[in-house]
């Protein structure tokens, strides 16, 4: 029956759970652990994973729709998350971290922040210009209402 079982997860509906539950869960909780301890170390190892995962899922959301019917992905899938978070010094988030993102963020670390200020900005005036025309329209509203009131 455990052969049934995992042989369902590996290739039916249940694959997508095991690959959030080997993708989330664990790492959620092996984080919260190393929250809670004094060293520093398990911590980088944890945000090191998180940011790999992020950059992971990210591209993921554009290649999925290519990479869904292959054979085994789901499978081949949990295997990558797990190597990405294997206990061992040199794990695949470590290599990809320090391989991949760290040189593209360090290279392009201004333009993201620039990026990232203009965002927030624009964000504030939004949320700026919404809050002003909610007060206009709720003093408009209540004194349509108090006008109706009145006859």
């Amino acid at each position: 029956i455990l052969v049934f079982i995992a042989i369902y997860l590996m290739f039916g509906y249940g694959s997508q759970f095991l690959a959030n539950f080997i993708g989330f869960l664990y790492p959620a909780y092996a984080s919260v652990k190393a929250i809670e301890t004094r060293a520093k170390d398990d911590d980088t190892k944890w945000l090191t994973y998180w940011v790999v995962y992020a950059g992971f899922s990210l591209l993921e959301t554009f290649t999925d729709i290519f990479l869904w019917w292959i054979p085994l992905y789901a499978f081949i899938k949990c295997i990558f998350l797990i190597y990405l978070m294997v206990p061992i010094q040199a794990n695949g988030s470590v290599l990809l971290y320090n391989r991949v993102i760290r040189p593209f963020v360090i290279k392009h670390q201004k333009r993201i922040d620039d990026t990232i200020d203009k965002m927030q900005d624009a964000a504030g005036q939004l949320v700026n210009e919404a809050e002003g025309e909610l007060r206009k329209r709720g003093t408009d509203y209540a004194a349509s209402r108090l006008s109706d009131s009145q006859y």
